[in-house]
């Protein structure tokens, strides 16, 4: 983690710092910031839902109720099925919560300075690699899982594995599909990790420039750090439906099983009829 206003040279842990320990599971600084903006996130929750069934007209209420609306016309653009998005949307929105309020929370002043066993206190969930890698793993496995139901288990093994003989180009495109799923993993979560701990560093290296001048320099790098971290929690929700909706087939594809499927049962007619006859 990242000392803020010290005359000494910003100290950067790429790490979480072990704060205590209970029993076999270690409590890092990110998993306690993880935490906290856990319970701010369900104490908010149940504020704007006692509020919707009170019929509350409160600003507070009508931002929330906008903004649920706006990711849920999102979700439903991106994906493209009704049915699919009011599954996934509870997911991609608790996603794009966490990580809202955990890139806020961290950028509370003079927190940082809490130390507990010599580490900081707290320090952004999305600054700890072990929570975006989990949480892209989730995601993606989400995205396969919808991908087998909608298409079956080996019709979603098709999108990866053809025939080389038959259709070597579609083969190779199917290689580099399975290269593509691992990368974009990856980078889903490393691009989230990047930017937050960037920035905390970032700040550390503008408290050390600025010293006691930081009150005033400052600022302007915490509006900037505001801004990324409601751009990347967006980021990833985007990207998490995003890659759900790549995993559907398509509308036509739906449309010819149909097709294909009442065809068969018009075949069958006729040859069941010539057997009674």
């Amino acid at each position: 983690m990242i000392s803020l206003f010290a005359s000494t040279s910003p100290e950067v842990s790429i790490g979480p710092e072990k704060l205590f320990s209970l029993g076999p599971v270690v409590v890092t600084n990110t998993l306690f910031l993880g935490g906290i903006g856990i319970l701010l996130l369900l104490v908010t929750a149940f504020l704007v839902l006692r509020g919707v069934k009170r019929g509350s007209r409160s600003r507070f209420v009508h931002g929330a109720m906008w903004m649920f609306e706006s990711l849920y016309d999102t979700t439903l653009e991106v994906v493209g099925n009704r049915a699919v998005a009011l599954k996934v949307f509870p997911l991609a929105i608790t996603l794009f919560f966490f990580f809202l309020f955990n890139n806020w929370l961290e950028l509370v002043p003079f927190l940082d300075a809490i130390k507990y066993n010599g580490h900081s206190l707290i320090r952004g969930a999305a600054a700890d690699m072990n929570t975006t890698f989990a949480l892209a793993i989730i995601s993606m496995g989400t995205a396969q899982a919808w991908a087998i139901k909608k298409r079956g288990f080996i019709g979603n093994l098709k999108r990866y594995f053809v025939n080389p003989f038959k259709d070597p180009l579609h083969s190779f495109e199917g290689f580099l599909e399975i290269i593509a799923e691992f990368s974009r993993t990856l980078a889903l979560s490393l691009r989230i990790f990047g930017n937050i701990f960037g920035g905390e560093v970032l700040l550390g290296v503008i408290a050390y420039l600025s010293s006691y001048a930081a009150p005033v320099a400052l600022p302007l790098f915490y509006l900037l750090e505001l801004f990324v971290g409601a751009v990347q929690a967006y980021v990833f929700y985007m990207l998490t439906i995003a890659f759900i909706g790549l995993g559907l087939p398509a509308a036509d594809d739906a449309h010819q099983d149909a097709s294909a499927k009442q065809l068969a049962r018009k075949q069958k007619q006729p040859s069941a009829s010539a057997d009674v006859v």
